[in-house]
């Protein structure tokens, strides 16, 4: 029985959780839109679809070892570009988004210790050497 490392296990799991959190702007747009701050909300429709174009886009580009880097780097900076919506989400107060609850309290962790796991993720998974395809 071959034991698989848990490093390809995360590393697969980030560009699964790319591709589906991306996908996810397109099957439940209703999640995202009331999430963006109001002056960004008239272009709402468009950041989100952009949003969910870009995460699917990167989460494909980490699979090759020629991309890997360039996709890191993407999601690191789409990561922080995400900043001040989370911010926003701390200023908005108690909210649902359908049976969703924030808090400024689960916004703060989102922010403060979420975000930066998902950037340290990111970059990990750009400085692997891991081949998801052989062709031997």
């Amino acid at each position: 029985m071959k034991i698989i490392p848990i490093r390809n296990i995360l590393f697969v799991a980030l560009i699964v959780f790319y591709l589906y959190a991306g996908a996810n702007h397109f099957i439940n747009p209703s999640f995202y839109l009331p999430i963006i701050p109001p002056y960004l909300f008239k272009w709402a429709n468009q950041i989100n679809i952009l949003s969910g174009v870009i995460e699917i886009l990167l989460g494909l580009l980490l699979i090759p070892k020629s991309t890997r880097l360039r996709a890191g780097i993407g999601i690191i900076v789409m990561l922080l570009a995400f900043i001040p919506s989370h911010i926003y989400f701390i200023q908005k107060g108690d909210f649902m988004i359908g049976t969703v609850t924030f808090t400024p309290f689960k916004s703060s962790i989102r922010l403060f210790i979420v975000q930066p796991i998902l950037i340290l993720w990111a970059f990990w998974a750009s400085k692997s050497d891991l081949s998801l395809i052989r062709f031997t």
